[in-house]
């Protein structure tokens, strides 16, 4: 009987209609009433939904193939390293996982070591070494290393509209001795992009939009757990105040002044087997 509902068994009514056995009818139902909790505990206006869901119709009309609003919007509610954390609990050796963003590429260029892999990007120069090796020390040959990060401007390759071909971008593998190295451009602070319906929300709510220096990484090898993670600058003055809350300790690298004058940092990852 759905008919003439009051507040309490209209929650249950819908939550009963996805009752059922599988992962999808525990996910729908605990969904039905926690947002229907949510909307109670704050007494929700009918204008306040109208908003919310004017909001949500933005957040997917600015998503496209080189911009992810909804990825941004979880990112920024702190819901992604959530997940994050209750996907990745691995022994404390093990490099963390954070937040892997809304500008990863899929078919990334491809680099050996020793590679600009800037490709002209705007910055100073930077050599990032490192090594890839399982928890006991293992040395993990040809994993696969997408990198990704902004230029000096704090723009991704993906939020020019001119470029005819990808920079400060790509993929290469690590050597038999599981290390790895590439040129690149010294990473900068920047602001997560607030020209959309996730800077309204930051603005709302007197939030500030800065991310610190940081180089993303994505790392495959057989046998191991995948890595998504980025290597922050240490020293950064947003390490405490990320907006999208992905900092861990062990991600922090030291970017330093070799005597040609070139920044280098020196980064191992440590992943743990399947």
């Amino acid at each position: 009987m759905t008919r003439d509902l009051g507040d309490a068994d209209l929650t249950e009514a819908v939550a009963a209609a996805f009752r059922g056995s599988g992962r999808f009818n525990e996910v729908a139902e605990s969904l039905v009433r926690h947002l229907h909790a949510f909307a109670s505990e704050v007494k929700l206006t009918e204008e306040e939904w109208f908003a919310a869901i004017d909001f949500l119709t933005r957040v997917g009309h600015i998503t496209d193939d080189k911009r992810q609003e909804f990825i941004l919007l979880s990112d920024v509610l702190g819901l992604s390293m959530l997940v994050v954390g209750i996907n990745n609990r691995r022994a404390p050796e093990a490099t963390e996982n954070t937040v892997f963003g809304p500008f990863f590429v899929e078919g990334s260029p491809a680099f050996e070591n020793g590679d600009d892999l800037g490709a002209g990007a705007p910055g100073e120069p930077c050599l990032i070494e490192g090594r890839v090796a399982g928890l006991d020390g293992e040395p993990v040959p040809g994993a696969l290393i997408e990198v990704w990060q902004a230029d000096e401007s704090g723009l991704y390759d993906v939020q020019y509209e001119d470029l005819e071909a990808p920079r400060g971008r790509g993929h290469l593998r690590s050597d038999a001795d599981g290390r790895f190295w590439f040129w690149t451009i010294k990473p900068v602070a920047y602001p997560i992009p607030v020209d959309g319906p996730v800077g309204e929300l930051l603005h709302a709510g007197g939030r500030g939009p800065m991310r610190p220096a940081h180089v993303h990484f994505k790392i495959d090898a057989d046998g191991y757990q995948p890595l998504i993670t980025h290597v922050f600058a240490e020293g950064d003055p947003h390490l405490d105040d990320d907006a999208v809350f992905g900092v861990r300790s062990n991600l922090i690298g030291r970017f330093e002044r070799d005597p040609a004058g070139h920044w280098r940092l020196h980064y191992d990852f440590v992943l743990q087997k399947t």
